[in-house]
């Protein structure tokens, strides 16, 4: 059953900040009895976990596959490595606004927390709406067909894959992502971590190949960096446009705030150490590409990784769809990690069924939050066309980031007194908020029929909003129905409201 939210008072205090530690109050304002401990997520986030989730879920399969949609709308590689370096910083700045957020709002949920906090539960509303029914189950499951591909692969080289076969390993690899965030948020960061360290080690196979052929002098396809086609004024936007998408993944450290340990200090410095490893990275893979590869050759290729691999590594190249399935597995269970809270924050709130907001007696992990996405994921993988939903709903992801920086903004008018561990010069979210509102500017000059689509759908949170949190009048034969599955749902799953405690 829904609960019915409190109405946002940003004058004393906002939404979401409860108490200075950040954390809503007991039901009741009573604190558990001595001696017992409260069903909780616990504080298990640490600095090389947090860099984990961070590095783990920006670098998915598309710097490995193909990283052509930058170099195809500049014309040139000078260009194209220019717009892959500005975007960096770009990403930078947008991931420190989110660290003096997340410092100053230490509550998880990352874009929906910041939008509840500064406009309000109504958009804040509209955001997770979107979220849990379209963008992450077609998210996760794009980036899970990318796995269940590369895990296939090797074993059908150079034959065609069924798609079947792929679908099934999709769904395998999902159930196991599900399992895995189910059962301990310590294993799902310590695999993370090993995950991060596989992506970085595919990167390196990359990068030094790369240098190695820098010293000997290959250097012939960067001559006249900037001579080749000439971007229009359409494709320079749009390739910062796919540059920014292959960055985004740095605010999902902000979902999960309340489980970072000593976040005033872990959350800033996980993401600055985060955002330079992955720039460096972008960058440097590929300048290495380019030492073996023409623009043209680079564009042409289906999977860039494995030609730039032929060509110097020989039957190393094997490797590399190895290398491809693992930080596809590493982006789905980072997103699983991170978003499975922002759901949990949301129920908490009163704008998603209560279950959602319980967590297990034992295993003190949001099972509930987590094992949602799986119903809905599998009805993505199996059905419709996931790319076209993606894209239609492309334009909310920004605009809802840029809202929240924008709201950074407000709050240092609105509330100049307002704790600030961490902050930020003004121009870096005013410049960042401006870089997203003009790429949703841009979605709706290039595409308007397709960002049409995902602003309607979008809007049907708008009267969702209405029905289900703020109508208070619903049936007695509906309530009762509610309340006896919560019921239900919490014997099966073993799950308890956050404040319970009597069964530990």
């Amino acid at each position: 059953m829904v609960r019915k939210p409190v109405v946002a008072t940003i004058s004393k205090g906002g939404y979401l900040q409860g108490n200075a530690h950040g954390r809503l109050p007991p039901r009741g304002g009573k604190e558990p009895p001595a001696g017992q401990e409260r069903v909780v997520l616990k504080k298990k986030i640490t600095l090389l976990r947090g860099i984990s989730i961070i590095i783990g879920t920006i670098i998915g399969a598309g710097i490995f596959i193909s990283p052509k949609g930058v170099l195809q709308n500049t014309g040139s590689v000078g260009m194209s490595l220019t717009v892959w370096t500005v975007c960096g910083i770009l990403s930078l700045f947008g991931a420190l606004s989110y660290a003096e957020l997340g410092t100053s709002i230490k509550k998880s949920g990352g874009h929906y927390t910041y939008i509840l906090e500064v406009f309000g539960p109504l958009l804040a509303f509209v955001r997770v709406w979107v979220e849990l029914l379209i963008i992450r189950p077609a998210a996760t499951a794009v980036i899970s067909l990318a796995f269940g591909r590369y895990v296939l692969e090797p074993f059908f080289m150079p034959c065609e894959i069924p798609e079947l076969a792929i679908k099934l390993i999709t769904a395998v690899g999902i159930t196991l992502v599900m399992v895995l965030n189910s059962m301990s948020v310590s294993w799902s960061a310590r695999i993370q971590i090993f995950l991060t360290f596989c992506k970085l080690t595919a990167i390196l196979i990359i990068i030094v190949p790369g240098v190695i052929q820098l010293i000997k002098g290959q250097t012939q396809h960067f001559k006249d960096p900037f001579s080749g086609r000439d971007a229009n004024i359409i494709g320079l936007p749009l390739a910062f446009y796919y540059g920014m998408y292959a960055y985004a993944g740095w605010f999902y450290l902000n979902f999960v705030t309340e489980e970072v340990e000593n976040p005033e200090r872990t959350v800033p410095l996980a993401i600055c150490i985060s955002m330079v490893i992955v720039t460096l990275g972008y960058v440097l893979t590929n300048v290495a590409y380019f030492t073996a590869i023409t623009a043209e050759e680079l564009l042409l290729s289906n999977a860039v990784a494995v030609t730039f691999s032929e060509r110097l590594l020989g039957n190393f190249s094997l490797a590399v769809p190895i290398f491809v399935a693992l930080s596809c597995f590493g982006s789905m269970n980072g997103g699983v990690f991170a978003v499975s809270r922002l759901f949990y924050v949301a129920s908490r709130e009163g704008h998603l069924p209560e279950i959602l907001s319980m967590i297990h007696v034992r295993k003190h992990t949001p099972l509930p939050a987590v094992i949602v996405l799986h119903p809905l994921t599998m009805i993505m993988l199996f059905s419709g066309d996931l790319y076209s939903l993606l894209n239609f709903l492309s334009f909310a992801r920004w605009f809802f980031i840029g809202l929240a920086v924008a709201g950074l903004i407000y709050l240092r008018y609105k509330r100049p007194d307002m704790h600030r561990p961490f902050k930020v010069p003004l121009f870096i979210p005013a410049l960042f908020s401006f870089t997203c509102f003009f790429m949703v500017a841009l979605s709706l000059y290039s595409d308007p029929f397709s960002t049409g689509i995902g602003f309607v759908i979008t809007l049907t949170g708008v009267p969702a909003y209405y029905l289900f949190v703020i109508w208070d009048k619903k049936p007695n034969w509906f309530r009762r129905m509610s309340d006896k599955i919560t019921r239900t749902l919490q014997i099966i799953l073993e799950v308890v409201p956050e404040e319970d405690c009597d069964k530990l």
